[in-house]
């Protein structure tokens, strides 16, 4: 079955990550064939060619610039009469707001992938919302409940994005030149966040926790992920001068954007994100529990289903002082690390083996591709669990 996938391809977060492993492990769902329309050449571009994918060029949009719609419009509707696909998926709402209805006019089955948490009153999902797919994959049961918001009667399944982990482990001496690399000793107890620098994600929260940590000796916080946009490069100078202010500098360390996130987390021992927010899923948070990372979260949305009490701590929101009792626990009992730690890869792969996940795609894929124009029956999958 060939699919092809839409995305707008300007950034890169959970859903490119997504998108280049479904590319690089094509060869354990061989019956898939997946296919990638891209409007912008970026990093992700780059990535889904290194893995050998198939990318169509669609061409730079803006959305309010119409005359750039319709030549993105008319790009994919040549590359659907040129080109033979079973099903087209269309991701998050800017690509099904403008590029569903050629979709449609295509006749051929849409599926939609709900990625955020929607409030169904963003122009952008009303736009969305004008053409309805016959299905919604849904990347968290928490995403499943906002749904309704833009697609009342659409059947939905959830379905964990897939996630793939190095097979070889960054070594001892490859960590120690990590941290030499970022002036971070070899004792120190390094605290991790892997995210966009986005508001929400809770750095500043994270931050005010570390300032009541300020007397512990021997830890160190790595803040992974760069500015993509003009409002996240200015809110990556304010948390510069947020730290600068709680005199964190000398122990907080922004590396900006990072292609080697695996042996980042390898190199350190505590992942904490204590997101504003809630999380549409946590992709970052599964890969720290494969690389058997105690997780410090906020206990609002997907991290309600990643995170237990076997491998992590789920913390109230905005709550400064409970992530730094969170913190300061973990610090000091390095047995209880270890302890939650360990039970991390089991508990990733069972919600996110990326075999099984792409192989209940490909099941969901053909279903609708096979029941393409038949009346719909709404599914709620349930997530399968550790």
């Amino acid at each position: 079955m060939r699919v092809l996938h839409i995305h707008s391809g300007n950034l890169y977060g959970g859903v490119e990550t997504l998108l280049v492993t479904l590319a690089r492990h094509r060869h354990l769902c061989p019956q898939m064939e997946s296919h990638f329309a891209l409007s912008f050449k970026a990093r992700l571009s780059d990535e889904l060619d290194a893995a050998g994918a198939a990318v169509h060029d669609l061409g730079k949009v803006r959305a309010r610039q119409p005359l750039t719609v319709w030549r993105a419009r008319r790009a994919l509707q040549d590359l659907l009469r040129r080109e033979r696909f079973d099903l087209v998926v269309c991701h998050s709402a800017w690509s099904q707001a403008i590029f569903g209805k050629v979709v449609r006019r295509a006749q051929l089955p849409l599926v939609f992938w709900l990625h955020d948490a929607i409030s169904g009153r963003h122009w952008l999902e009303r736009w969305a919302a004008r053409t309805v797919p016959d299905l919604a994959v849904c990347n968290s049961q928490f995403t499943a409940t906002l749904l309704p918001r833009i697609f009342p009667s659409v059947p939905v399944k959830v379905i964990y994005c897939p996630v793939a982990w190095p097979q070889s482990r960054c070594s001892p001496s490859e960590q120690l030149q990590l941290k030499e690399e970022f002036d971070t000793t070899p004792q120190a107890t390094v605290i991790i966040q892997v995210s966009r620098m986005e508001k929400w994600k809770g750095h500043t929260v994270h931050l005010n926790a570390l300032a009541l940590l300020r007397d512990m000796p021997e830890w160190v916080c790595w803040f992974v992920g760069g500015a993509q946009r003009p409002r996240e490069v200015e809110y990556a100078e304010t948390l510069m001068k947020q730290a600068a202010e709680l005199g964190l500098l000398n122990r907080v360390r922004f590396l900006g954007q990072r292609s080697d996130v695996s042996e980042l987390l390898a190199a350190a021992d505590i992942y904490c994100q204590p997101n504003l927010e809630p999380e549409p899923f946590g992709l970052t948070l599964v890969e720290a529990l494969h690389a058997q990372l105690p997780v410090i979260a906020t206990s609002l949305g997907g991290p309600n289903e990643i995170v237990d009490e076997s491998c992590g701590v789920l913390v109230p929101t905005n709550d400064a002082g409970a992530v730094t009792e969170a913190l300061s626990r973990l610090i000091k009992d390095s047995v209880l690390r270890q302890k939650l730690g360990s039970a991390g890869p089991t508990r990733a792969t069972g919600l996110c083996d990326v075999t099984t996940q792409m192989r209940l795609l490909d099941e969901c894929f053909t279903e609708v591709r096979d029941h393409y124009g038949r009346p719909p029956v709404a599914i709620l999958l349930p997530t399968r669990s550790a």
